[in-house]
């Protein structure tokens, strides 16, 4: 039975409406595509090898910055369903997004990713193909669907350390640009890739040229006023951080995003505030506004140097993840030290 065919079956068994001598049976086969040179293709993905046997057709991305990196290579017509949003889509790639489904803002059900008949699933974390997210990824590999994850959240980091992971080496950009061009090479849109890349090492150039905020401290704070997530060294913000020349306050933890308490934030007394603004409503604090009156509410953050002087600066979720939308953060704090002239 194909890929396809399995697919189909299952979800209609998981639906409760397909008779119980058809659950094994053959479903007509969907469109996956025509091979083409060089196919079949294989990449590394996160300790596992993902193989496609000809350009997917019919894909469903899981988390946002996935969705992103598709669409931004101008695959929305081969794209059936999106899921996992912390953030509005880019403004340039609104229009191809409204084309593709929106199976859920958070994490879609298994059955509803596979009510699709998806080809090929793609996900920036492995938490959202694993115990917690839509499901093992075991579960889709074994029903045919080839599973890629974004390298990462794998390359150099320790999921298993407790928290959202450790960064046993530091992240840099050239990690996401390999997550470009897997994807541009496992759709056959390899030209697409290189000069998206381009684009992006250009605009990183054109925002660090000639800027030095040696001087300067920076803290990251994505979500949650209780117990707050803040950035450690060594992932995308960390990528922002080294570009800039500045120091992130929290340099001497490589944990991803370890909970510290506003008490030691006080201690490090940062320079600069650069707050993750989201549109969930998963945590405490989610929007930049309520990050921004619970800082010059509090006895322990209201009198911090940059609360003071209201140094702060805006980032999507989207743009503190490790994404294309780094570059985002990168262009948005540079202008942000600029303004505040506190880049050489």
């Amino acid at each position: 039975m194909s890929s396809t065919a399995r697919i189909r079956t299952f979800a209609l068994c998981c639906a409760g409406v397909l008779a119980l001598t058809a659950c094994g049976g053959p479903a007509e086969e969907g469109t996956a595509g025509t091979a083409k040179n060089g196919y079949p293709v294989t990449v590394a993905s996160c300790g596992e090898k993902t193989e496609v046997e000809a350009p997917p057709r019919r894909a469903v991305s899981l988390d946002q910055g996935s969705t992103e990196i598709l669409l931004s290579l101008g695959l929305a017509d081969r794209m059936v369903g999106t899921g996992t949003w912390t953030d509005p889509v880019l403004k340039h790639l609104a229009k191809d997004n409204a084309k593709v489904e929106r199976l859920a803002d958070r994490y879609p059900a298994m059955e509803k990713v596979l009510s699709k008949e998806p080809d090929f699933v793609s996900a920036s974390f492995l938490y959202t193909v694993g115990k917690g997210g839509v499901a093992d990824r075991a579960k889709f590999t074994d029903l045919g669907v080839p599973v890629y994850v974004s390298p990462s959240d794998c390359a150099g980091k320790d999921n298993d350390a407790g928290g959202d992971g450790k960064r046993v080496k530091t992240l840099t950009m050239d990690t996401v640009y390999a997550e470009v061009r897997d994807l541009a090479k496992v759709f056959g849109v390899e030209k697409r890739g290189e000069k998206l890349i381009a684009g992006l090492k250009a605009r990183v150039t054109k925002a660090t040229e000639d800027i030095d905020a040696s001087d300067t401290s920076l803290l990251y704070w994505f979500a949650n006023s209780d117990a707050p997530y803040m950035a450690g060294c060594c992932g995308a913000p960390g990528i922002i951080t080294r570009e800039l020349d500045a120091e992130n306050v929290f340099d001497d933890t490589r944990e991803e995003w370890p909970q510290i308490n506003w008490e030691t934030v006080a201690d490090r007394d940062p320079d600069v505030l650069v707050i993750g603004d989201l549109t969930r409503k998963s945590q405490s604090a989610e929007s930049a506004a309520a990050k921004i009156r619970f800082l010059e509410s509090n006895p322990a953050t209201r009198n911090l140097t940059a609360v003071k002087k209201k140094r702060y600066v805006l980032l999507s979720g989207q743009a503190m993840n490790p994404t294309i939308r780094t570059v985002d953060g990168i262009e948005q704090v540079a202008a942000g030290l600029r303004k505040f002239g506190l880049a050489k």
